[in-house]
């Protein structure tokens, strides 16, 4: 690697994390990057309805399209004052580029475009195929909506998500879906409350019955966990009135197969139970939804249910994929993610053989101090260059 592209990479970070940009409002981060990619040679920039930056490097003859993914919104920093460096001032300490973003993900996207543009120089564009390096909006709210917009223009072959990693090779990860239960009651006068049903002791109930359905299992992603987040009664607050609604969500963590019928088959079953034991009982379920303004004015929206994916270790395109990263010093262990990416979309709803790759540690996304190590982002340039390499056939 010649030194400018990795100092590059720190500087194009800083100047990422400099930029505050919570989900919906990443104007300012978008044009950053726009900008950066300008600069760096990129053949072209586009942004679409959602305000998705996608940068595209085309090689002199036909080849596959090799999409960098990394989302550019960040969740929102509650309390500066619990920080020990400003959030927004991307400072260097010990090694390090501390802020809100710098290891999810504004880290990875740096390393991704510059790790593109090197590959321009180094090929000199004698290469096969198309790079597209893409700013993702909206990923924190929703895993891999605003991706459907890129992967519909751009058709990509091939996918690669720059959620940290510690440079280690993902193969999969569990998805995830969020999942509403309501309880239906009748309203009455808490001194009289024989005459109404109460929705929160009908909940009571349900929700004991859901603790004691096992979840299912995968031998590689583990347990499709289901846990009870939040939970809310009507009226609220409540003054000397039997609540007449309960509402609780769950988030459902997905394993590979399970469709949406099949998520929502356990509280449909038990709800038909309590229904059978009390002719009052009455209940629905649903998954929840949503739509959010994007910073271009559009509105994106949309059901939150984002499926899980898994690859075999040794399809070929990871093999060598694997392979080309060991030749370039790189030592990564395959496994999978623990949480949700933009994946769900691009090999769990568009069958798009994809891999995450990403610098930093897993565990420092949206926590207080956040940073990145500056030997993983150069790795990260590293990387990225390799994985291009294995993917364009070189």
């Amino acid at each position: 690697m010649v030194e400018s592209y990795v100092d590059t990479a720190t500087e194009l970070t800083r100047q990422l994390i400099r930029c505050p940009s919570v989900s919906g409002e990443e104007a300012a981060v978008a044009d950053t990057l726009k900008k950066a990619m300008e600069t760096l040679g990129f053949d072209e920039v586009h942004q679409d309805k959602y305000g998705n930056i996608i940068g595209v490097i085309k090689g002199n003859r036909p080849g596959p399209c090799v999409l960098l993914d990394g989302h550019i919104d960040t969740v929102p920093v509650p309390d500066e004052s619990a920080w020990s460096v400003p959030p927004f001032a991307a400072e260097i300490k010990e090694g390090r580029v501390y802020g809100r973003g710098a290891s999810d993900m504004k880290g990875a996207v740096a390393a991704m475009t510059v790790a593109a543009s090197s590959f321009l120089d180094a090929t000199n564009r004698d290469f096969g195929g198309t790079i597209c390096v893409a700013g993702v909006v909206h990923e924190e709210c929703f895993e891999g909506v605003a991706a459907r917009e890129i992967s519909q223009r751009f058709k990509p072959d091939y996918v690669i998500i720059g959620e940290a990693s510690e440079l280690n090779l993902k193969i999969g990860q569990r998805g995830r879906a969020e999942i509403v239960v309501e309880t239906l009651g009748v309203p009455a006068h808490s001194a009289n409350p024989e005459k109404g049903v109460n929705a929160v002791h009908s909940m009571t109930r349900l929700i004991t019955r859901m603790e004691e359905v096992k979840p299912e299992s995968h031998p590689i992603l583990g347990e499709g966990i289901c846990v009870l987040t939040d939970i809310k009664s009507t009226p609220y607050p409540g003054a000397s009135v039997v609540p007449s609604n309960c509402r609780v969500t769950y988030d459902r963590r997905l394993l590979v197969g399970e469709d949406r019928e099949r998520v929502l088959a356990p509280f449909l079953e038990t709800i038909d139970l309590l229904k059978q034991e009390d002719p009052d009982f009455e209940a629905q379920v649903y998954f929840a939804s949503d739509e959010q303004p994007c910073y271009t004015g559009a509105a994106i929206e949309g059901t939150r249910f984002f499926p899980a994916w898994l690859y075999d270790e040794k399809e070929a395109f990871v093999t060598a994929v694997l392979s080309e990263l060991q030749e370039a010093g790189l030592k990564p262990a395959v496994s999978h993610y623990a949480f949700c990416t933009n994946g769900s979309h691009y090999a769990g709803e568009a069958d798009i053989a994809t891999l995450g790759f990403g610098p930093s540690q897993e565990n420092l996304a949206h926590t207080i101090d956040e940073y990145i190590e500056i030997e993983q982002l150069h790795k990260g340039v590293l990387g990225y260059q390799a994985i291009l390499r294995a993917l364009l056939k070189l």
